[in-house]
């Protein structure tokens, strides 16, 4: 006996290339859907994870132009301003901080880096503070340094990828030719820590013949009211604060109206995709209308060929849905290159995460719109009398 779903399957492929061209809008629009659900998932964790991985939920730095700073924070970027060292022991007695840790920022043009040069991020950092606040660091090679002012250098992952250097080897700091000795090298974090060299804090201000400091990490305790702390630290003169909470927030409203403009879009190309799913299934019922009537005059009922015409369309969207979040799986990794690529800030790890559930969520809003769209080509085909085929013969 013959299924519905072989009935339905040989009617659609009567005109394979108009069938054809309707899988193909409804596979890009389910490959847009899925992708732009799945890069809203990715980036808000890859982004909770960078900040979280920071080990500190302030930080306060010489007053300057805000997004100089979060740049700072976000990319490593050179501070422009310093602040006495002085300041690290006034916050640091403040009732709601648990550990502040003191950081030098500096930037060097090093003309071997890349085709034309480019800069070498450098922090100085205090061996006593700041890795207790990177507890997730772990080396690849060696240790930290042996003193706070150690002629050596610790390098991230990508740095020391790019330069090929091993523990024991020596680095050139560019622009001051200062040798320092390559004493441990990161595992990979996915973060902009992957891209920096550390070098201890009086090493570095002595290499920059500075005795400043360009920011104070500062990690709150526990149950410290944090919002307020904030609002006293803006209270000191010359000082901006920059919170990670804030920052992400806004970040995450840059991103949201971006989303939704995408969305818009994406729901603009899935209504295209379901007008051409009416319009193929509407054209196969006025060109079937002869063998509709020859069906009812067997006895099919209104509600067979209703649900025979009906399960076109669960075909049509099935395949081109299944397809389309396919496609989206296999080149995430591209979308995740072209993402990186338009937005000013990305943050480290996978930005376009596509999983079964939400898969299966993309595929349930495809099917749910194709059929909504198919119930008018279904109840027309279930409306034909058998009189009004026979006139269509004549």
């Amino acid at each position: 006996m013959i299924s519905r779903f072989q009935i339905a399957s040989k009617n659609l492929l009567r005109k394979k290339s108009r069938t054809t061209l309707t899988l193909i809008g409804i596979m890009l629009s389910s490959w847009v859907l899925v992708s732009l659900l799945g890069f809203n998932r990715g980036y808000e964790t890859a982004l909770n994870r960078d900040i979280d991985n920071m080990g500190y939920q302030l930080m306060v730095m010489a007053k300057g132009c805000p997004y100089e700073a979060a740049t700072m924070m976000l990319q490593g970027g050179a501070g422009l301003r310093y602040i006495e060292q002085t300041m690290v022991n006034s916050i640091a007695a403040r009732p709601e901080v648990d550990k502040v840790t003191p950081i030098l920022m500096q930037a060097f043009f090093d003309p071997d880096k890349g085709d034309g040069g480019g800069i070498a991020g450098y922090f100085g950092i205090d061996l006593a503070t700041y890795p207790g606040m990177k507890p997730f660091f772990r080396f690849r090679q060696g240790g930290w340094f042996k003193n706070d002012t150690a002629a050596e250098a610790v390098m991230g992952y990508e740095a020391a990828e790019l330069e090929q250097r091993e523990v024991g080897d020596m680095i050139m700091v560019p622009e001051k030719n200062v040798p320092l000795k390559v004493v441990g090298i990161l595992e990979r974090t996915g973060t902009q820590d992957d891209g920096t060299i550390y070098v201890p804090l009086k090493t570095l201000q002595k290499i920059s013949a500075i005795d400043k400091i360009t920011t104070i990490g500062i990690k709150v305790k526990k149950d410290a009211d944090i919002t307020k702390l904030e609002n006293s630290l803006y209270q000191l003169p010359d000082m901006q604060v920059v919170s990670f909470t804030q920052v992400k927030q806004t970040i995450m409203k840059l991103i949201s109206t971006a989303r939704m403009m995408v969305l818009s879009i994406a729901i603009i190309a899935l209504l295209i995709a379901m007008i051409g799913v009416v319009n193929t299934i509407l054209m196969s019922v006025m060109e079937r209308i002869q063998e509709i009537g020859i069906l009812k005059t067997m006895g099919a009922m209104p509600i067979d060929i209703f649900f025979l015409v009906w399960t076109e369309t669960l075909i049509l969207c099935s395949v081109g849905g299944i397809a389309g979040i396919g496609l989206a799986i296999v080149f995430a990794r591209l979308s995740d290159i072209l993402v990186r690529r338009i937005l000013p800030y990305s943050p480290g790890g996978e930005l376009v995460a596509i999983d079964i559930r939400l898969a299966l969520l993309t595929l349930a809003v495809i099917l749910g719109v194709g059929l909504l769209s198919g119930i008018y080509p279904a109840w027309k085909a279930g409306r034909v009398r058998p009189l009004d085929s026979i006139r269509s013969e004549g």
